[in-house]
């Protein structure tokens, strides 16, 4: 397989990691409401991430660095909403 194929599904791959965070994003923004978002999971994914980027650092693997230090803040983003509207959710519950 030639480089250049390889690079670009390398490249599709890290945009289609990247971007898959947002709608997710975006709903919970919207809706001002993440408790259909698990925090398990999205903790999990974080910590992935962050494990991803120190072995891109470790290994000088740049693509796989910046792919996943991206990733890492799309979902942290998502990690983050979880904790702010958390209070938000809690509040229309009991209303």
């Amino acid at each position: 397989m030639s480089e250049l194929v390889a690079n670009i599904v390398g490249s599709a791959a890290a945009v289609c990691s990247i971007t898959s965070f947002a709608p997710q994003g975006i709903k919970i923004w919207k809706e001002k409401d993440a408790s259909a978002v698990s925090l398990k999971t999205y903790a999990l994914t974080v910590i992935c991430f962050i494990l991803w980027v120190v072995y891109g650092v470790m290994t000088e693997a740049w693509p796989v660095t910046i792919a996943n230090a991206c990733a890492l803040a799309m979902a942290s983003g998502v990690l983050f909403m979880k904790w702010r509207f958390r209070d938000d959710a809690a509040k229309a519950a009991h209303s």
